[in-house]
């Protein structure tokens, strides 16, 4: 037995082992760089590296300006090297050889045409790999980097919107440079969030959002740590919209994962690059409203008919028009050994609401570092970031000028409500001017402020101020180290890499005296002051090895394995202190020192959390003849959310299987069909992906009353065999390239289900015990991801390409709260359904069979015996509330499709270019036409006003 161990092990040496008498042998770089016929840099050409002597293949792809670097060239061998790029008609160089003591430089000028060959598209995947497409089990998808910096947004994601198939992009309220949601392939999780992960060369980003609240009060606008890159300095993106393609990165990529790239410094004399951009904006489409009727001096206009002279009011009047300017300079340069790239940029936008503003100044430096003969990398980048904003748009009611900017009593008209303060002498300070506003008390109520706490639209805009500085600095090292090499993509290397994420905040609240005073204020005004950090250190070692091999009778082999361990630790640190001013303290001036400690309304505190995860990870692949391959994953986790819990942690893998089937076909038979039918794959693969449960649930925990000024003590009923929430994926699908690559065709079918979902309950104090958690529910999403794209090339220097995506998702709640064992009596119990939010009658009910986001309502008009709204004697309705319980679905407001199409055009040096998106199902709910219904000021209001009149 030990003979033959010592066998097996001398066997697996060889084999890592076999060829390296090459390395022994000298070794050349190539480097080179693809143009078109016209000069256009050719970025992401696929280069094909074949040795003649051997017959082994390896790929390459150039970089955004169409550089390329070969490594691992034995001087005096031959080689072939092909081009490819879609577009373009194919190139080659046969039977070259290369010397030692020469400077080995190409430079490729392609021809527009039908490719020849189906060249090999090489992707970043998970954890910064890159691999060959073809050997992918699951849906990536690449976003050139002009789809995001032809029109650019202050936060780039938004430019995203119809470009990839299966993806639904929400831009918030917040305005410019306001935080995005990005969803793939449905709303998963009943209380977590389904937002998709952001990877930024490898390494999770921390991309904290702040609070945006919910409902009509708990409000506020807020951007996210994504917003802050500069889209300039991004090479490429990869989309991966599914589970499997995720699994590495684990429970944070359970909804996906958005792969960047960032660029380098490339070799050769020092390029610069200066780009401007300029948009400006105005609303497009607003809802209807009228000027028929008046307020009678009201707050609401259901008053009598205005006269003909009568100012006539248009909401549109009160927005600006909104600007973004983006500039950025960058240098790259350097030599064979030694890059660098040093980009700056700046960002200033003014929303449409006046008063929002939005700054940002981005300073990058990366440089990179070839030693040892090109075996040891050093990869050393550094961001510095200061970022402002102004009044970020809330939704809701408080402090948002929207609502009374729509609602404006009809007959006050624009010009007089501009003049938003007056002078008050007694006081020596302005106050504000909003109908019958101001109390006896000093403080300001009155009837104007209506109900939804209405103030003059102006007056929020210009003095109710929140301001938020943002620092930020990301420093980042690699190190790599090829162990052994055999070619130019055969090696066995190792690497480590390290980033730190800091983020340095301070925000201001500054409310002047005469705002409305439900909004916890004095006489003298309101101030509120919150800083804080967020950090994020992130740590990873990892070695890859890919090995070409041969097998008697059985064909050629690959095999690509990756093995490593991560750290990464998250923190935030906070305090705040917001309340009234003192009674006794000087107006408006905001300081700490002013506001009143002992009113009952003041609130200090901190705000803060430490999270972990460890964890070691793998993945393996296996090809067969370059058109078969089997990939796995698996990983584990430990994060600290588990302490002191049963399962201190968890595994999950994934498995996937692609075939190229046009090159499993005969060459007689390839030949016939390559005109019609060019590249044909097909792929097929399942993951499990687990998410732990919210911090702070294993151990006793405290809050702090702030309305009693006392501390209470927050305990839960032991949560037993609390087990993570897990997302199992299945997927299947082709990719295809037809009429030599002019068409292409991509489709995807997916199946996930979430389960193990953690959900709240409140329990009776006489339990001793706060509240209970129960795990049970299962959130199905199934759907597909179709993306058509087509390329028209002709001889005029005519280039048309456009690319059409659509994806369709369908949620359902398979189960939730059905027989789980209530840990305080031990009975089995089910609840019929969980109200997740209201609005007054209308409320977002999760049940089953249903989905994540259907609405209800308990009350309706009363109807007659035909279903017909009632109308009493004098042409009035009326509201009926339903049974204890009894709820009406109205619909859903997920849609059934999301589409999107792209569409570029050039002549020579002319270039043009445009995307429509589109969402087709789901309801939409507007309590904005509700309010302006209810104030009397929408079009439809003074149409029934009208109607009724005869």
């Amino acid at each position: 037995m030990k003979r033959r161990t010592l066998y097996l092990a001398l066997m697996l040496v060889s084999f890592l082992l076999y060829g390296g008498h090459l390395f022994a042998q000298q070794e050349i770089i190539v480097t080179g760089k693809v143009l078109s016929e016209g000069g256009e840099e050719m970025a992401n050409t696929t280069i094909t590296i074949e040795n003649v002597e051997t017959g082994q293949k390896d790929y390459l792809i150039s970089d955004s300006t169409g550089v390329f670097r070969i490594a691992g060239l034995v001087a005096g061998q031959r080689y072939n090297l092909y081009f490819d790029h879609v577009g373009f008609a194919s190139y080659s160089l046969t039977n070259l050889t290369f010397s030692a003591t020469e400077i080995n430089t190409l430079l490729i000028r392609l021809k527009p045409g039908s490719a020849t060959t189906l060249g090999e598209v090489v992707v970043t995947t998970a954890l910064g790999i890159r691999r060959q497409e073809r050997t992918l089990s699951y849906n990536a998808q690449q976003v050139n980097a002009d789809d995001f910096t032809k029109v650019k947004d202050a936060n780039f994601v938004n430019s995203l919107n119809g470009k990839v198939a299966g993806v639904t992009i929400n831009q918030s309220s917040s305005g410019m440079g306001g935080a995005t949601k990005v969803v793939m392939r449905g709303t998963k999780s009943i209380e977590k969030s389904s937002n998709a992960l952001y990877v930024i060369d490898g390494v999770p980003l921390l991309s904290l959002t702040g609070s945006q609240g919910e409902g009509r009060f708990s409000s506020s606008g807020s951007t996210e740590g994504i917003a802050d890159l500069n889209p300039e300095d991004i090479e490429s993106m990869t989309v991966l919209t599914g589970a499997s393609a995720a699994a590495l990165y684990g429970s944070s990529a359970a909804n996906g994962a958005i792969l960047i790239t960032t660029k380098k410094g490339k070799a050769g004399k020092v390029n610069v690059m200066f780009s401007s951009n300029a948009e400006s904006g105005k609303p497009f489409i607003m809802p209807q409203f009228q000027n028929r009727y008046g307020n009678d001096g009201k707050v609401n206009s259901w008053g009598a008919q205005l006269p003909d002279d009568a100012e006539k009011y248009d909401p549109k009047d009160f927005f600006n028009t909104a600007y973004s300017v983006m500039n950025t300079l960058a240098l790259s340069g350097g030599t064979d050994k030694n890059q660098t790239y040093f980009s700056a940029a700046s960002t200033n936008a003014r929303g449409i609401v006046p008063n929002n503003l939005y700054n940002r100044y981005n300073f990058n430096f990366r440089n990179t570092t070839f030693l040892l003969n090109d075996r040891f990398k050093i990869d050393a980048s550094a961001s510095y970031i200061l970022q402002d904003n102004r009044n970020m748009i809330n939704q809701g009611e408080y402090m948002n000028p929207l609502v009374s900017a729509y609602l404006l009593p009809r007959g006050d008209g624009l010009e007089k409500t501009k003049i938003f303060e007056i002078y008050n002498p007694s006081r020596k300070i302005y106050e504000q001017l909003w109908g019958d506003f101001k109390d006896q008390d000093g403080l300001f109520n009155g009837s104007y402020s209506g109900d939804y706490s209405m103030q003059n639209p102006y007056w929020i805009a210009y003095r109710n101020v929140r301001d938020m500085n943002r620092e930020r600095n990301m420093l980042s090292l690699g190190l790599t180290y090829d162990l052994k090499s055999w070619s130019a993509s055969e090696k066995w290397d190792i690497g480590v890499r390290g980033r730190t994420d800091n983020v340095h905040y301070k925000g201001t609240d500054k409310r002047y005296a005469s705002t409305l005073a439900l909004l916890d204020m004095s006489k003298n005004g309101h101030f509120g002051l919150s800083e804080g950090v967020e950090k994020q250190n992130y740590f990873d070692i990892l070695t890859n090895l890919r090995r070409n091999f041969s097998l008697d009778n059985l064909g050629d082999f690959s095999l690509t394995a990756n093995l490593g361990a991560s750290l990464q630790d998250s923190r935030t640190d906070g305090s705040f202190i917001n309340g009234p001013l003192r009674s006794n303290g000087i107006p408006n001036v905001f300081n700490t020192f002013n506001i009143d400690q002992d009113a009952k309304k003041t609130l200090a505190g901190q705000a803060g959390w430490i999270e972990q995860v460890q964890s070691v990870f793998g993945s393996m692949e296996v090809g067969y003849n370059n058109y078969l391959f089997l990939t796995v994953t698996g990983r584990n986790e430990w994060p600290s959310q588990l302490t002191n819990s049963p399962k201190a942690s968890f595994f999950y893998p994934s498995v996937g299987l692609s075939s190229v089937i046009t090159d499993m076909l005969s060459p007689d038979t390839k030949a016939k069909v390559t005109p019609i039918l060019s590249f044909l794959k097909a792929r097929v693969s399942f993951s499990s992906v687990a998410s732990p449960f919210e911090r702070w649930l294993t151990m006793p925990t405290y809050s702090f009353d702030a309305d009693n000024k006392v501390w209470k003590s927050v305990s839960y009923f032991p949560i037993g065999t609390l087990f993570p929430e897990r997302t199992n994926s299945y997927e299947g699908g082709f990719s295809s390239k037809w009429f030599r690559r002019k068409v292409s065709l991509d489709f995807t079918v997916y199946r996930t289900n979430t389960y193990n979902q953690t959900i709240r309950a409140d329990i009776s104090p006489s339990t001793g015990y706060d509240a209970v958690f129960f795990q049970t529910g299962n959130v199905q999403n199934t759907g597909f991801e179709l993306g058509l794209g087509y390329n028209l090339l002709t001889q005029d220097d005519f280039k048309w390409n456009t690319y059409f995506t659509a994806g369709y998702n369908k949620n359902t709640i398979k189960s939730l709260l059905e027989k789980y064992v209530n840990p305080v009596t031990n009975q089995v119990e089910s609840q019929d359904y969980l109200v997740k939010n209201s609005f007054g009658p209308l409320k977002f009910i999760l049940k089953t069979g249903g989905s994540m986001g259907d609405i209800y309502t308990d009350a309706d008009f009363r109807r007659n015996q035909d279903g017909k709204i009632y109308l009493d004697e004098n042409g009035n309705v009326s509201v009926e509330n339903f049974a204890d319980g009894e709820f009406k679905k109205i619909g859903s407001v997920l849609p059934d499709y999301n589409l999107g199409w792209k569409n570029d055009i050039s002549y020579k040096n002319f270039n043009l270019g445009g995307t429509i998106t589109g969402r087709l199902g789901g309801m939409v709910i507007s309590m904005t036409e509700a309010a302006m219904d209810h104030y009397g000021v929408s079009k439809g209001s003074a149409d029934a006003k009208t109607m009724a009149a005869f």
